[in-house]
């Protein structure tokens, strides 16, 4: 029997951090495996995962699982039990999925594989800084938090203690009865505390009747800056009027992949783009970015962020790629400074 955990949480919660600082907290020869969900076409997250100890990472992309994409979790399910057995699944859902779609196709595996699969737990992470922002305008953040084996408090170091009560209020009024527990920082939670619940969430099928249509409430689109060939775009009109497939001669040394070292961003330069970004209409940014000194993966949420060297070889010609995740009708139009300032275009 693999046990799984599924981890939920709106956009820019945590989730990803946390579930990587759970791995070396585990026994020596534990086999885990993750089962990522993410908007947009970059492997962002699993370029992280896969520089750990992670069994395996397969991630499934351009859509939610719970919704879009649904069936695709079953397959993957199946797929990583015959080919790694592993201890245990760890599935990463989008940052706007509701996941008890997820669960009630896991409950089914558990029937239909004659108990090949368990799931342990459903665990809502909570960005405690921003909680109370887009708890009032996501009706998937409350259902997220409402139904939920656990709830993680990350972030709260950052708040004052009066705010951390009224996100507690918050959380309370929500969802009363589930155990509530604070994250270490970066440290994350001690793998004893969420592992081995055996979660009661989800068996009978009345319990359908909780499943909302959430997809509606974020859009997502791709910035990139780069050299045409690495660009993630499909043609809808003649390649040979297509502005953003021009080539500008070479003034230097082109390297192999097509770059000149000038095309390289400076990081005062991404500091200040970003700066400049509405975290009211625009949640997450993630995505890479070429420095002079490599590739970096880009982690922002809500105004704070992350940079972190990463050595892929599969991003040949990209200086800019990035999934910018907001409010549906406003994310683009908020972008376009920073689009902008990056010399970066929308595809």
């Amino acid at each position: 029997m693999i046990p799984i955990t599924v981890f939920t949480g709106y956009l820019g919660a945590g989730k990803t951090t946390i579930i990587l600082s759970l791995l070396p907290k585990l026994p020596k020869g534990y086999k885990a495996v993750l089962l990522k969900n993410e908007f947009g076409d970059t492997q962002v997250d699993s370029k992280l995962a896969k520089q750990s100890n992670l069994a395996a990472v397969n991630e499934i992309l351009n859509g939610c699982m719970c919704c879009v994409l649904v069936g695709q979790m079953k397959n993957a399910l199946l797929d990583i039990r015959d080919n790694f057995r592993p201890d245990r699944i760890i599935i990463e859902c989008s940052g706007s999925a509701f996941p008890a779609t997820l669960a009630f196709q896991i409950r089914e595996l558990e029937r239909e594989t004659n108990g090949d699969f368990k799931l342990d737990a459903i665990i809502t992470v909570i960005d405690a800084e921003n909680f109370t922002g887009y708890e009032d305008t996501s009706p998937t953040a409350r259902m997220q938090a409402s139904y939920s084996d656990l709830i993680l408090i990350n972030k709260w170091e950052h708040l004052e203690e009066r705010a951390l009560d009224l996100v507690l209020d918050h959380l309370n009024t929500l969802n009363d009865l589930t155990p509530k527990i604070r994250c270490n920082g970066r440290d994350g939670v001690d793998p004893n505390l969420i592992f081995g619940v055996d979660s009661k969430l989800f068996k009978d099928k009345s319990d359908e009747s909780v499943v909302v249509n959430h997809h509606e409430e974020v859009q997502t689109i791709t910035i990139f800056r780069g050299h045409p060939r690495a660009l993630p775009h499909t043609h809808s009109h003649g390649a040979s009027d297509c502005r953003c497939c021009s080539v500008a001669e070479p003034l230097g040394e082109v390297s192999q992949d097509g770059l000149l070292p000038s095309d390289a961003v400076e990081e005062t330069l991404l500091r200040s783009a970003l700066g400049g970004v509405s975290k009211e209409s625009v949640w997450r940014v993630k995505g890479l970015v070429r420095f002079q000194g490599g590739l970096h993966i880009l982690n922002w949420a809500f105004g704070r962020y992350d940079l972190t060297k990463v050595d892929v070889s599969d991003m040949d010609g990209t200086v800019i790629r990035l999934t910018v995740m907001g409010e549906r009708g406003e994310v683009r139009k908020s972008v376009d400074r920073f689009c902008n300032e990056l010399q970066a275009i929308v595809v």
